[in-house]
């Protein structure tokens, strides 16, 4: 290795350790279900995004063999070539379906993304108002478009007002887009879209939320523009099939001419080999279980209330959350870590989120109750909240 690496790596290795700030990953050794196993250990499972419990769901297991049976366990090439097998024009129709748009397009990752259809539609002559707490992923996808980056203050409306005004007045730019997270995933806090829209109304801004976390939890399951009513309002409905959904893979949702400009300029649809077949057809039958039933969608809201009603009785800070994800707000990044050892050891799954995951001095336990959880399950797992938050003070 060379010696200007190792003393890079090592200096800053050392101090994340130091703060607190350093992430071990803990390999599982079962499925990513309710429960989970690390080390031979069984534990309560509250980290995944696993919403509805669909990971591990029989329904979606036997179309995923079946497809490997009659198309492979590989798309074999990138959509444009002759990576494009008919599952995935399935799974694009029943994505528009879903989310009520004209149409659809599938990519690799809820990732993958934002960092396609941003740079497709914006450039270096664009702006982009980008609240303060979007996603990783938006982020990169906006700085990698070159277009002029303004955040907004968290869902502060106002601040977005002006700064959409002094933008499309200022006569800079070609374009101007407003970009937010549906649900937001460190607080789990809902964006005011109605107000956003009628903003972007005003100012004739191009509308794109990110519903990563929105989709398969609110508007019975299609989402947070269909929770607000703004299904013909957003031009970019962006979702990801790894989290309530329950496989892998993202999408855009929009109008037909948007969703074609897309599958011939955004670069992951263009350079990247297609999802393969066991995970389309998996997404196609999940997709189906949420339009035909909201049973798992209410189970998991049932969940989600029951738990955090617990945790908040107890004295824990939850936040201002309105949606199942659940954080335990800590503070100090060293504290939240051993918080979360502590809740490993007593055989609870909950991973502490610090810093640059959250603003420093905010961290965290997210919690994230699913429909796959037994009340019995949510019971031991507030038990044991309430024995390690005593014995650390946390609660009294």
């Amino acid at each position: 290795m060379a010696k200007a690496l190792e003393a890079f790596l090592n200096e800053n290795l050392n101090d994340l350790k130091s703060k607190g700030l350093f992430n071990v990953i803990d390999p599982l050794e079962s499925a990513n279900g309710p429960k989970i196993t690390i080390s031979g250990k069984q534990l309560i499972n509250l980290s995944s995004n696993n919403y509805l419990g669909l990971a591990t769901d029989e329904r979606l297991k036997e179309v995923a063999k079946s497809a490997i049976d009659t198309f492979g366990v590989g798309a074999g090439a990138v959509r444009t070539i002759n990576g494009t097998l008919k599952l995935h024009v399935e799974l694009e129709e029943k994505l528009a379906e879903f989310k009520r748009t004209e149409a659809a397009i599938a990519y690799q990752s809820g990732f993958n993304c934002n960092m396609a259809a941003i740079s497709a539609v914006m450039d270096k002559n664009d702006a982009i108002l980008s609240d303060e707490l979007n996603h990783a992923s938006i982020i990169d996808g906006c700085r990698l478009s070159r277009a002029k980056i303004i955040r907004f203050n968290h869902s502060d409306m106002d601040d977005l007002r002006q700064k959409a005004k002094e933008a499309t007045e200022s006569g800079l730019y070609n374009k101007v887009m407003v970009i937010t997270d549906g649900v937001f995933s460190m607080d789990g806090d809902i964006a005011k879209l109605p107000e956003i829209v009628e903003i972007a109304e005003e100012f004739d801004l191009i509308t794109y939320v990110d519903d990563a976390h929105g989709s398969g939890v609110l508007g019975k399951g299609a989402g947070t523009v269909k929770h607000f009513g703004l299904s013909d309002k957003v031009d970019f409905q962006i979702g990801t099939l790894s989290k309530a959904i329950g496989v892998v893979g993202g999408y855009v949702a929009g109008k037909k001419e948007l969703i074609e400009w897309l599958k011939v300029r955004s670069r992951p649809f263009l350079f990247s080999t297609a999802v393969t077949p066991a995970d389309v057809a998996a997404c196609i039958k999940s997709i189906n279980l949420l339009m035909e039933s909201t049973e798992l969608h209410d189970l998991l809201w049932e969940n989600a209330e029951y738990f955090k009603r617990n945790l908040a009785q107890l004295g824990f800070d939850i936040g201002k959350s309105e949606t199942p994800i659940t954080p335990v707000i800590i503070g100090d990044e060293t504290k939240t870590q051993e918080f979360s050892k502590r809740l490993y050891e007593e055989g609870v799954y909950a991973k502490s989120i610090v810093f640059p995951t959250v603003p420093q001095g905010t961290g965290r336990v997210r919690n994230m109750p699913i429909a796959a959880h037994t009340k019995e399950m949510l019971d031991e797992a507030v038990s044991i909240y309430e024995k390690v938050g005593k014995e650390m003070g946390i609660i009294q």
